[in-house]
């Protein structure tokens, strides 16, 4: 599984919109997104389809974000785990 590319990114510029929205993460490059100097968020692709890794704690949490429907979930999962995380601040 290797990190996604430009052309890839360029399928999830819409998702990419709604998390640079959110005002919390700082995007060092284009689709690597870090929170309070670590990093927090960034894209995968395989023959399996597009994948988000978003940090739950030490680890990382993987996502399939292939379809809409998927990037729309994980936009919920983005978005509850930077409140969750604001709470613990």
């Amino acid at each position: 599984m290797r990190h996604a590319r430009p052309d890839t990114l360029d399928q999830l510029e819409p998702l990419l919109v709604s998390l640079r929205a959110l005002g919390v993460l700082k995007e060092k490059t284009r689709g690597v997104f870090y929170k309070g100097g670590q990093a927090y968020l960034h894209f995968h692709e395989d023959p399996e389809g597009l994948f988000a890794d978003i940090r739950a704690g030490k680890d990382f949490d993987r996502h399939r974000v292939s379809t809409a429907k998927e990037r729309a979930a994980f936009l919920k999962v983005a978005r509850a785990s930077l409140i969750a995380t604001e709470k613990r601040a």
